[in-house]
C-alpha cells in the first residue's frame, strides 16, 4: 500500500505489539524506499510480519506513529471521516457535548491531534507533522459530522503554539482557521458559565478534563469556606460558589487568569462569595498557616510540575510541599481534593508522596474517590500518555 518499509528490530517494538501506537528510533532496525518526513509508510516486524501504516519524521525520537493496522486500508477521506464520526459518537454516547474534547490524539486513533469545542467553536492543536498535512480536511469532516447532527461551528481557532512542535521540525502557529470571530467564547459547565479565550488561555484556553472532578467538588461546597489554590480562571472556585460555598478564595499567579476569573465571577453573579488573588501559591499557603487561617475545603489543581523523566525528583518535592502545607489548612473533619496532571507523576508516586506528605503534617486521610479525566479524554490502553491526570478527594482528620 505504502512503498517505503519500516522494518523493526528482533524483539522491539513491545508497545505496539500491545495496542500502542508509537515505534521509537531505537526500535527500528531499517527504512527502504524513498520517502520526506510526514509520509505514510508501511510497518513491519523483523520477520516481514506486517503491523501497520503510520506517519514517519526522522526528526523525532517517535519515529513512527501508527494510523491503522489494518492491512490495505487506505488513508483517505473516507477512512478519516470514519475516525471522525467515531470520536464524535463516542463523546454523544459518554457525556455532554456542548462543550468537549472531540479529538484526542492517540486515543481516537489520530496522533498528535486535538480538537476541542467550545459552544460552536472549535480549538484545534496539531502536534505531529504528518497530521498536520491532514489537519484541513480533518477539520472540515469535523464540521460536516457535526453539521450533520445540527450543529454549526461558527469559527475554527489553532492553538499549535507547544514547543513539542519544534520536536517535528515544525514552527509553532497560533491564529484563525478560515474566517475570523469574537475570540471570547462563552460557554456552561456544570450550571457554571465562563468566558474562554481561545486566542491567549492557556493550552486550547479552558481545561476541560476536569469537567466531573469540579462537579464532585460542588457537593462538599454548601455553606462552606474553600481555598482553591492555582484557580487558572476560577472554574474550581467558581463551582464552590455556585454550590452555595460562603466564602472562597482563589489564588493563582497569573495575573491575566486571575482578570478572566473575576470576570467569570461576575458573569455568575457570585462576586460578593468569590475573592481571586494573584499570588505565588507556595509563598501564600504558609504565610495563610502563620495567621491561623483554616478551610473547610482546599482544592489543589497545580500545573504538570514536570514534564519529562528526568524533572520528577524535583516534581515529587514540589508536590509533596504543596500537599503538607494544603493539608494544615484544613479544618478537622474538612476535605482536600488534590490532583496531579503529569503523565510521568505515575499513579503509584502521586499517592506515594500525598501519603508522605499526610505523615510530614501529622494528618490522618480517609479517602472519599479517586478520579481521573472526563471521559471526552479517553484513556487508550497501551498509549500510556493518554493517562495523564489523577485526582483524589480526602477527608482530612487531625486530633483522632
Amino acid at each position: 500500500m505504502y512503498p517505503t518499509v519500516v522494518t523493526l528490530k528482533k524483539g522491539e517494538g513491545r508497545t505496539v505489539k500491545a495496542g500502542g501506537m508509537w515505534i521509537y528510533d531505537n526500535e527500528i532496525a531499517s527504512v527502504k524506499g524513498d520517502f520526506k518526513n510526514g509520509d505514510l509508510v508501511t510497518v513491519e516486524d523483523f520477520d516481514g510480519y506486517f503491523m501497520g501504516y503510520g506517519f514517519i519524521n526522522i526528526q523525532s525520537k517517535i519515529r513512527v506513529r501508527l494510523m491503522t493496522r489494518k492491512k490495505g486500508q487506505a488513508i483517505d477521506e473516507a477512512f478519516l471521516k470514519k475516525r471522525v464520526q467515531d470520536a464524535w459518537e463516542y463523546r454523544k454516547a459518554t457525556g455532554d457535548v456542548g462543550c468537549c474534547r472531540l479529538i484526542f490524539g492517540e486515543a481516537d486513533f489520530l496522533p498528535g491531534l486535538v480538537v476541542d469545542k467550545f459552544s460552536d467553536v472549535l480549538v484545534a492543536e496539531s502536534l505531529t507533522l504528518g497530521i498536520d498535512r491532514l489537519k484541513p480536511a480533518i477539520l472540515a469532516l469535523v464540521k460536516k459530522v457535526l453539521a450533520q447532527d445540527g450543529i454549526q461551528i461558527r469559527g475554527i481557532y489553532e492553538r499549535s503554539d507547544a514547543k513539542v512542535r519544534l520536536q517535528e521540525g515544525m514552527e509553532r502557529v497560533k491564529g484563525f482557521i478560515g474566517e475570523p470571530f469574537d475570540t471570547k467564547v462563552e460557554i456552561e459547565e456544570n450550571g457554571v458559565r465562563y468566558l474562554v479565550d481561545v486566542e491567549n488561555g492557556q493550552k486550547t484556553g479552558f481545561f476541560l478534563d476536569q469537567k466531573y472532578n469540579r462537579r464532585a467538588v460542588q457537593r462538599l461546597c454548601r455553606d462552606k469556606k474553600v481555598l482553591d489554590c492555582f484557580t487558572h480562571t476560577g472554574s474550581f472556585a467558581l463551582n464552590a460558589a455556585v454550590a452555595g460555598a460562603k466564602s472562597v478564595l482563589g489564588v493563582d499567579a497569573s495575573e491575566l487568569g486571575i482578570r478572566q476569573a473575576q470576570e467569570n465571577a461576575r458573569l455568575n453573579g457570585v462576586e460578593d462569595r468569590v475573592d481571586f488573588q494573584c499570588a505565588d501559591v507556595f509563598e501564600l499557603l504558609p504565610e495563610l498557616e502563620k495567621r491561623g487561617e483554616t478551610y473547610d475545603v482546599v482544592i489543589l489543581d497545580p500545573p504538570a510540575f514536570t514534564k519529562s523523566r528526568n524533572s520528577v525528583r524535583n516534581a515529587v518535592k514540589g508536590y509533596r510541599e504543596i500537599n503538607l502545607r494544603g493539608m494544615k489548612l484544613v479544618k478537622d473533619g474538612g476535605f482536600l481534593a488534590t490532583c496531579s496532571c503529569s503523565h510521568f507523576m505515575d499513579p503509584e508516586l502521586f499517592a506515594k508522596t500525598i501519603h508522605e506528605a499526610a505523615r510530614s503534617a501529622h494528618r490522618r486521610l480517609r479517602q472519599v474517590e479517586f478520579r481521573t479525566q472526563a471521559s471526552d479524554h479517553p484513556i487508550l490502553w497501551a498509549a500510556d500518555a493518554s493517562y495523564y491526570l489523577k485526582f483524589y478527594i480526602f477527608q482530612v482528620c487531625c486530633e483522632r
